[in-house]
């Protein structure tokens, strides 16, 4: 396609012509046919190059609007990477203290097992003390009462004898 703006200037141009010369168009006679051609086609031209400046604003306009688009575009799909980086970051600080979490947990259960373990072999042993001293006690009982029953028997087997 032509130079809109080249085409726009000569259309201006021809109407500057048509200002600046009204004598000659007036000395050429009315009927001659290279006055039937350029009256017609001067107000044409006039029309073709404005229509040729309004397509060539809509072009300019056309890549603006485009150009904007592909800054939206760059600046949505940043946007995106910065969300998609926060997250990822978030998502990794978030892991970190679960694991963190889990390890405490963990340790505070292994403490509490420990204490468990400690007050289970304690009770334990003082179950097995007190069994034992129980028993120690039985047994010092039931010998006393063997010994209250052999003396008695002897007592008693004297006070026959006798």
């Amino acid at each position: 396609m032509a130079n809109p703006k080249g085409q726009a200037k000569k259309s201006e141009e021809e109407v500057g012509e048509e200002v600046v010369n009204p004598v000659e168009e007036a000395q050429e006679p009315a009927g001659t046919p290279a006055e039937a051609n350029q009256s017609p086609t001067k107000p044409l031209d006039e029309v073709l190059g404005q229509a040729q400046k309004a397509y060539a604003a809509y072009m300019e306009a056309e890549r603006e609007v485009a150009r904007i688009y592909r800054e939206n575009e760059q600046q949505v799909a940043e946007a995106y990477r910065r969300a998609e980086h926060q997250a990822n970051a978030t998502c990794e600080k978030d892991i970190k203290q679960a694991l963190k979490t889990r390890e405490n947990a963990e340790q505070r259960s292994r403490e509490a097992y420990q204490r468990a373990l400690e007050q289970a072999e304690t009770g334990a042993n003082e179950a097995v003390g007190q069994a034992l001293q129980a028993r120690d006690e039985t047994i010092v009982k039931a010998w006393e009462i063997r010994e209250e029953t052999v003396t008695q028997a002897w007592e008693i087997y004297t006070k026959i004898v006798r």
